[in-house]
């Protein structure tokens, strides 16, 4: 179920993040909890790999998947504690992101789509490319994925303590 796929064995596709996986803007994703099981980091890192290995087999703009995947959720506050005066996380969270990322390497037009409207359904901005459409689905897969681990978790956990 839940888990990181063996991205670090796949050269093309972190040849594609490696510049942005070694700044400290990414790395600190590492302090942050995603969907209980997972730090932010790994999070981004299965959007990331799970959306090029999408967008490898329909023919998409792998670079783009790979890198603007990386970069969905980069934030840095607990979004389950933190609440705003102007949207609500699904909103707000999207464009502090883009802003962080920003900060830290030029991105094309697609990439931006991509970590702008990553939250389509949750919020009404439309994806413009097929790209964005994949992370966007694939961030919710992976959310989901991530959860139902650690109900999972919770349950052989509770099944052990009453056997």
């Amino acid at each position: 179920m839940s888990g990181l796929l063996a991205w670090q064995d796949d050269p093309e596709y972190v040849a594609q993040i490696d510049d942005l996986l070694h700044t400290d803007a990414v790395q600190k994703l590492n302090n942050y909890t995603q969907h209980h099981s997972m730090t932010r980091l790994e999070h981004s890192l299965n959007v990331s790999y799970r959306s090029y290995l999408i967008g490898k087999k329909l023919h998409l703009n792998t670079r783009a998947l790979a890198r603007a995947g990386l970069l969905h959720d980069l934030f840095y506050y607990d979004w389950r504690k933190t609440k705003f005066n102007r949207g609500t996380h699904a909103y707000i969270h999207p464009r502090v992101a883009l802003r962080n990322a920003e900060k830290i390497t030029e991105l094309t037009p697609m990439e931006k789509d991509i970590i702008v409207k990553h939250m389509w359904g949750a919020t009404i901005g439309l994806p413009r490319y097929k790209e964005t459409w994949v992370v966007s689905l694939v961030d919710d897969y992976c959310a989901m994925d991530e959860y139902m681990g650690h109900l999972a978790n919770d349950v052989e956990d509770k099944l052990k303590v009453n056997h």
